[in-house]
């Protein structure tokens, strides 16, 4: 049998009703009021007791599952995952890290520019497979050193933004003039061997390899503003996270 998890959710705050869900599910796993292996609560269930729709709890089940904190399987149904530790970032672009850093000199070099239907960013962002999305490869330097190659798919609404823009100024600073403001974003990090391409961008011998982050960001409502699939120098990158005991 599953166990219910006790959550509270805050319908006169902005923040995401799936946002605030997903957040206390993985609270409770953290804590361990749920444990490895434990049968997870149906969503159909888990909307009716909360008083939610099946496509906002589908969603929070969706993150968790995201982040490697629920698996679901045909035939078992949706249980606890195995100790996984998840560590918080704050929500800035490299552009804003390295202004707040005092390099001297960021720079964007736009490599693609382009619009056209991408069925992961798309999936990733709640939206139809055929969405044509704007689709962005920039290369990021600081002078003239090289240190990331950023993969950024935006909606529709945001494809007015050109390549000079995008040159000029940092991504977020650009959304957040539309009115885009991202608030929420599910990260992940890793690590592997660049490609051929990149490790020509980025200056890179076969053996050194590059940090890699995939995001996808939400305004305060819930509404998609991009989705991102970057890689960095890893000797000249770090990631600084803050952390508390819950």
């Amino acid at each position: 049998m599953s166990k219910p998890v006790d959550v509270r959710i805050d319908r006169e705050t902005p923040i995401p009703l799936y946002h605030q869900l997903a957040e206390q599910l993985s609270a409770a796993i953290a804590k361990g009021d749920l444990q490895p292996g434990d049968a997870f609560e149906n969503e159909v269930a888990m909307a009716d007791r909360l008083g939610l729709s099946r496509p906002t709890v589908r969603r929070a089940i969706q993150e968790l599952v995201g982040q490697g904190l629920l698996l679901r399987r045909r035939g078992l149904g949706t249980t606890v995952a195995g100790r996984q530790i998840h560590r918080r970032a704050e929500l800035t672009s490299l552009y804003d890290d390295l202004r707040r850093e005092g390099a001297g000199n960021p720079r964007t070099v736009v490599l693609t520019y382009e619009v056209a239907p991408d069925g992961v960013a798309a999936g990733a962002m709640g939206l139809p497979a055929d969405t044509p999305l704007l689709h962005l490869v920039r290369l990021r330097l600081d002078g003239e050193r090289p240190l990331a190659i950023l993969r950024n798919w935006l909606p529709p609404a945001y494809s007015d933004l050109s390549r000079e823009d995008l040159e000029r100024d940092g991504l977020y600073a650009l959304l957040r003039g539309r009115g885009g403001k991202p608030v929420v974003a599910h990260q992940r990090i890793g690590a592997r061997t660049p490609s051929a391409e990149e490790r020509r961008h980025l200056d890179l011998r076969p053996s050194q390899p590059v940090l890699t982050m995939s995001r996808t960001a939400f305004d305060a409502v819930g509404g998609p503003v991009e989705y991102g699939d970057h890689c960095y120098r890893a000797q000249d990158y770090s990631i600084e996270v803050m952390l508390d005991e819950r």
